[in-house]
């Protein structure tokens, strides 16, 4: 009996093996330089890489808890990178990025001055400059500079690195090449809205748009841009809260859905964007619209068309863009003429960086305007003021709250009918 407990024993002590506090571990022996070195790099990588607090005690300070997360630049303390080696920057600046611009490939290259060197930067000025902006916010970095990539760099990272390439990524999601316009009715985007004013659908009601773009690939160094093939799709409902004719007492009237699918090509080089895509989108009059309003006769305004917009972001806070439209295909008992022209721009005049809840901030104000062949070319004006909320600078997906005005044609059924109203409208998207 008392064998077969030691044996139970021993070998569950083998398993097992018993773990000491490092509080009430002895001092360890004397150790070389470059092993004290390597283990201490092991234990700050550790820390870094954990998401919950590291507690640093030192006889001449008091003891500290930081709250780390890899994506979280903010939560650094000032004087975290002062004193570590190039070698440790260089690795923890290229997980920042992967973790924020993955599918963009920049390398990172650090020196002893602590000056950080970027290559392979996204061909897309916009973007490279959101990456630049998010490392100098990193503390201890004394510099930022970019530097071009050669073949045999290109070659050697190649080896190092399983997953870098030089032709293409599967569906990035951090942003899009080319970006939605702000203040086009029309653009896919996740939003709700208040109206009133509105003489053709509804003085009083609320509009509802799910819509999204699907990223699919991202060509690099394409003529030296980057060229991508999305699919777009979006869904827009508006619905009366105050209808004059209604039965069983209803509150609220769905009175036209629109639908749009989409496949944009998108290509960015510098300050330069271009999109190049075919859509088709179709109109319908909601049940209880028709129900209450018998004597309305339902059309189908749909149709299929090509359009080419040209964006030119002439600064950071400035963008213009406009191209033509053609209408190749519509619907006989809604007959839309070929030919339309879109035109506006984007004013960002500053990006304020909120600390304690790691964002950033911009006022915007937006005007979109466009002239159809079908409405005899009178123009149609949507104007947009409010502010919106990033996690990345200028890149990546947006919050946004802002006032709306519209003084144009109307929507769906009612296209060829002049309107004008006031909006109050929350969206998310790019």
């Amino acid at each position: 009996m008392k064998k077969n407990f030691l044996l139970v024993a021993s070998t569950l002590f083998f398993l097992f093996p018993p773990t000491i506090h490092a509080a009430q571990q002895k001092e360890s022996p004397p150790q070389t330089e470059a092993i004290s070195e390597e283990k201490n790099s092991e234990k700050k990588l550790f820390g870094i890489f954990s998401i919950g607090t590291v507690a640093q005690t030192t006889e001449k300070k008091k003891k500290k808890k930081w709250s780390l997360r890899l994506t979280k630049k903010d939560h650094l303390p000032t004087d975290m990178l002062e004193g570590e080696s190039s070698c440790y920057l260089e690795g923890y600046i290229q997980a920042l990025i992967d973790a924020n611009y993955y599918e963009n490939y920049v390398i990172v290259s650090v020196d002893e001055n602590h000056v950080v060197y970027l290559y392979n930067l996204p061909s897309d000025e916009r973007i490279k400059n959101s990456i630049i902006s998010f490392v100098k916010d990193l503390p201890g970095i004394k510099n930022v500079e970019v530097k071009k990539i050669d073949q045999n760099a290109a070659e050697k990272i190649k080896a190092d690195r399983h997953d870098f390439h030089l032709f293409g990524v599967w569906f990035p999601e951090t942003t899009v090449i080319f970006k939605p316009l702000m203040a086009n009715p029309r653009e896919p985007v996740y939003s709700i809205a208040y109206r009133w004013g509105d003489q053709v659908v509804a003085k009083n009601q609320i509009a509802v748009s799910l819509g999204d773009i699907f990223p699919i690939y991202r060509f690099f160094n394409v003529f030296g841009g980057d060229l991508q093939l999305d699919v777009s799709m979006c869904m827009w409902a508006d619905f009366n809260m105050a209808p004059e004719r209604h039965e069983e007492d209803e509150w609220a009237e769905l009175v036209t859905t629109d639908y749009i699918l989409s496949i944009p090509i998108s290509y960015s080089i510098g300050i330069h964007s271009f999109r190049l895509r075919a859509y088709h989108i179709s109109s319908h009059l909601g049940d209880e619209y028709m129900v209450n309003n018998p004597e309305v006769k339902r059309v189908n305004p749909s149709f299929e068309a090509i359009e080419f917009l040209w964006s030119i972001q002439a600064r950071d806070a400035l963008r213009f863009y406009g191209g033509p439209g053609f209408i190749v295909n519509s619907d006989p008992s809604f007959p839309m003429k070929v030919f339309y022209v879109e035109y506006g721009f984007e004013f960002k005049p500053f990006s304020h960086k909120y600390k304690h809840p790691r964002l950033y901030g911009n006022p915007f104000f937006a005007l979109d305007c466009q002239n159809w062949e079908v409405n005899n070319y009178r123009p149609s004006l949507t104007l947009q003021l409010g502010y919106e909320w990033s996690k990345l600078e200028r890149a990546g997906r947006n919050v946004r709250i802002f006032g709306e005005y519209h003084n144009g044609y109307s929507e769906g059924q009612f296209f060829n009918q002049y309107t004008d109203y006031l909006a109050i409208r929350a969206a998310w998207g790019f």
